[in-house]
């Protein structure tokens, strides 16, 4: 069955098996999740929604290989422009992913993601973000980024690079955007360099938790979001982020419990209903899961996700047919999700 979609966490804890509802890879009323289901049901695939073919973070995560820290770090910078907006749900087209696979280069040479942000900042007048849209142009030479202009090598602040600084430099994959997106190795561990200072913001303090939590270590990325919730209050987005890696660490009623508080922050913030919904399941709760997911269909009908998550928990509670409809819904919106092998392998 299913499991969460974000998931990351030891391969121990994430065998997609008959028991497990969802991993990273996130009332009752189910006559509004049949509608949902029938909206697209195989013979309805043409008038599918624009959502079609377009890729949420979470599956943005998996096909990439990336830390969900670093994906939604990239995101909240604008390093990745979102296709479709609806509530707290961003899409994203495939050249997306192309970026994504460009910054995943960057990350893997141990550049953390702050680092990253800053040495993009220096190569294109418009920041980091404009950097990240001319990504393919930029190469490395160990912890050093260059960015090429014709013929020529530019460094930070628009310094001509001579010829002899290119010698071993490595540039990304011409073919990138020929095919699906492999995933990446794991890079080497990132070293986390704390500043004498410490953060005052909370934008920095956001930007330090996602590099601890890109770099596996849970408690000190915890620490640092609770640190933005006592100085700024609490915030959906906040709380999800807390919730997420709450989950990612393992502790799934601290988790539930944190995604309920987004919700009642937000009520409009689906992603986190859908992964409270997941969380419920998994830790048995079968009813009020799918009552969660319900409510995120019946906003959202387009969400392939939500989709994914539900067919799962049916299929847990033997609705077979329901959850054969949920997984046609699912593949009619992303028939090149990392999920899609699997989902077709349970419609067979």
């Amino acid at each position: 069955m299913p499991t969460k979609v974000t998931d990351d966490r030891p391969a121990a804890k994430r065998l997609v098996t008959g028991n497990t509802v969802r991993k990273r890879s996130k009332r009752k009323a189910i006559r509004s999740v049949n509608t949902a289901a029938n909206l697209f049901d195989a013979d309805h695939t043409d008038d599918v929604p624009g959502v079609r073919r377009l890729y949420t973070v979470p599956m943005m995560t998996a096909v990439l290989g990336a830390p969900p820290a670093a994906v939604r770090h990239w995101v909240r910078g604008g390093l990745f422009e979102p296709t479709r907006r609806a509530g707290s749900l961003e899409w994203f087209d495939f050249q997306q992913l192309v970026v994504g696979r460009q910054l995943m280069r960057l990350l893997s040479t141990g550049l953390s993601l702050r680092e990253i942000d800053d040495k993009l900042a220096g190569l294109a007048a418009g920041g980091a973000a404009a950097a990240a849209r001319v990504s393919e142009r930029i190469v490395t030479d160990g912890r050093r980024l260059s960015i090429r202009r014709g013929s020529r090598l530019v460094g930070a602040g628009g310094q001509l690079q001579l010829g002899f600084y290119t010698d071993g430099l490595h540039t990304g994959d011409a073919g990138a955007a020929a095919t699906l997106l492999p995933r990446l190795d794991a890079g080497p561990e990132i070293a986390i360099e704390m500043d004498d200072d410490e953060p005052t913001c909370a934008a920095e303090l956001l930007d330090l938790a996602a590099d601890l939590e890109a770099a596996g270590e849970f408690t000190e990325a915890a620490e640092a979001l609770r640190a933005v919730l006592q100085a700024e209050g609490p915030t959906a987005q906040v709380v999800f982020m807390l919730a997420e890696l709450l989950y990612r660490s393992g502790d799934l009623t601290a988790a539930r419990e944190r995604y309920y508080a987004a919700v009642e922050l937000d009520d409009d913030h689906l992603e986190a209903r859908s992964s409270l919904g997941c969380v419920l399941a998994e830790l048995g709760d079968h009813e009020l899961s799918l009552a969660a997911l319900e409510g995120v269909l019946r906003q959202q009908p387009d969400y392939a996700d939500a989709h994914w998550h539900m067919a799962g928990v049916l299929e847990e509670v033997g609705r077979a047919a329901d959850s054969q409809r949920h997984l046609r819904a699912f593949l009619a919106l992303a028939p090149e999700s990392p999920w899609a092998a699997l989902a077709r392998e349970r419609l067979e």
